[in-house]
């Protein structure tokens, strides 16, 4: 069987996008997908993206982690995908799909691609340190010298901390800037650091906010995969109006054998 695919990233955040709404891919065949995301053996990416029909919405996005299975929501994922949607002659401009965590839209602006995330409930504090779930569980931890930290060591301790059982959890080191938040995410389902991960970046601007290192949104997030920018509103314990902005890249399509 051969595949047509198109790869794309997002700050650094790569993803396989696959147009699957003849429903010809196997999407329970975890090893095909891992294989496919594998960086020396396969395309190569973080993760993999199926889109589909859905009635009553422009597309259904499922997102698949690089280990092969289905994981939650994904940030930079669900522009990407939203960008390849409106390549393909989907909703033009502005388009509404489905994930696993709920309904989204997204909107091209110039060259960038807006997300609209879905709203925060009841943010924690674990161990002086936020727990937000932002579509995927985050963990948030504010700290300084984040560009020399061990990401991958010290992110993989607390991602099976007894705090976060059974799922286990993202976690994000962030550090404060004079015009904004540098992050850098251990990513589980990747289970390493990625350039940028959408959701934990929304994740730690929220927190940015909730912590007092910023009156209110939009927070300018620096990644090493690429700039970001979230926006949203803080009511008591809810956050809602949550944006994801940024870009949402083409790098490639091609066709492989499997």
């Amino acid at each position: 069987m051969v595949i047509a695919f198109n790869k794309y990233q997002g700050a650094g955040n790569d993803f396989i996008i696959i147009d699957n709404r003849k429903d010809s891919f196997n999407q329970s065949d975890s090893v095909l997908i891992n294989r496919l995301c594998d960086r020396r053996f396969g395309i190569g990416a973080d993760g993999l993206i199926l889109i589909s029909n859905l009635p009553g919405y422009d597309f259904r996005m499922s997102y698949f982690n690089s280990d092969g299975f289905e994981g939650s929501m994904c940030g930079n994922g669900g522009r990407c995908t939203a960008d390849f949607a409106m390549k393909l002659g989907i909703g033009k401009d502005k388009v509404t799909f489905k994930t696993i965590d709920g309904i989204h839209q997204a909107l091209r602006v110039g060259d960038l691609i807006k997300l609209k995330m879905n709203d925060v409930k009841e943010p924690k504090i674990i161990g002086n340190n936020y727990f937000i779930n932002t579509g995927s569980p985050h963990y948030v931890l504010f700290t300084t010298g984040v560009e020399k930290i061990d990401v991958y060591s010290e992110g993989k301790k607390l991602r099976w901390s007894e705090d976060f059982k059974p799922g286990g959890t993202n976690v994000n080191f962030v550090e404060v800037e004079n015009n904004g938040i540098f992050v850098r995410t251990f990513e589980r389902g990747v289970e390493d650091e990625t350039l940028s991960c959408g959701t934990g970046v929304t994740a730690s601007a929220i927190a940015s906010v909730l912590s007092g290192h910023f009156g209110s949104g939009p927070v300018n997030v620096r990644t090493r995969g690429g700039d970001l920018m979230v926006d949203f509103k803080v009511n008591g314990k809810e956050i809602s109006d949550i944006w994801l902005t940024g870009p949402a890249t083409f790098v490639f399509s091609g066709e492989i054998g499997v």
